[in-house]
């Protein structure tokens, strides 16, 4: 009864309803949210009543708000406006929800493989339902907007482009930029046409070195040493 869970769709919808009412979840599902015929969801968040919203579209503008703003409503609800959008091209590609701005940076990343974190409170709070600010210099190098995350430096970051190809990186080697710049590459796309899918956070993985028994290597001279340690 004190957490939510908070849609928001491509449209600029925003819901939020009581994780308590999807405590009967049946095998086939349950309505979760009333969409529009040309709307869809893009993000979902689990929240716990005091925490902050940060909704980005594809032109790179990002609104950021508290979530008391949005009531709750039923699961048949339809929801409110979260953030304004232009352009009948325009959509929303993601939402987080910041639970300790001190730590978490805002991450975005661009089509064509750049990206920049800034921090939290480069986001001013507005009321919910504006057009945002700026959050990356969205320029033919860069393409559209493709995704907004709440990181930190103790994760990793995820980003695999269309053509299936994947690459891992440490979030602690991202800089922190301000909003209005369009930050720095982040994957080298190879094909002409290819752009990036999907970009996610993961837990860093540490190094470590494992004792390996009975390994042996061979010199140049043909004779064996033993190996003690190796690393993995």
């Amino acid at each position: 009864e004190s957490h939510n869970i908070v849609f928001c769709t491509k449209q600029g919808i925003i819901k939020k309803t009581l994780l308590d009412d999807y405590k009967n979840v049946r095998a086939k599902g349950i309505i979760a949210i009333n969409l529009r015929d040309d709307d869809q969801v893009v993000s979902v968040c689990l929240t716990n009543g005091e925490n902050e919203i940060i909704v980005a579209n594809r032109a790179g503008r990002a609104i950021r708000f508290n979530e008391d703003t949005v009531r709750t409503m039923g699961r048949g609800a339809t929801g409110v406006k979260a953030m304004s959008i232009d352009k009948a091209e325009d959509e929303i590609v993601g939402m987080v929800c910041v639970e300790d701005p001190e730590k978490q940076t805002v991450l975005v990343v661009s089509e064509q493989g750049f990206g920049k974190r800034s921090i939290v409170e480069d986001y001013r709070k507005t009321n919910r339902g504006g057009k945002g600010v700026k959050t990356l210099n969205i320029t033919d190098k860069t393409g559209k907007l493709v995704a907004i995350k709440a990181v930190n430096d103790e994760q990793d970051l995820m980003i695999i482009n269309k053509s299936g190809i994947a690459i891992r990186l440490k979030l602690s080697e991202v800089r922190v930029m301000g909003r209005d710049t369009q930050g720095v590459k982040l994957i080298n796309l190879g094909k002409r046409n290819d752009v990036i899918s999907s970009v996610c956070q993961v837990n860093a993985e540490e190094e470590e070195e494992e004792l390996v028994e009975g390994a042996v290597n061979v010199d140049n001279e043909g004779v064996e040493t033993d190996i003690e340690t190796t690393e993995v």
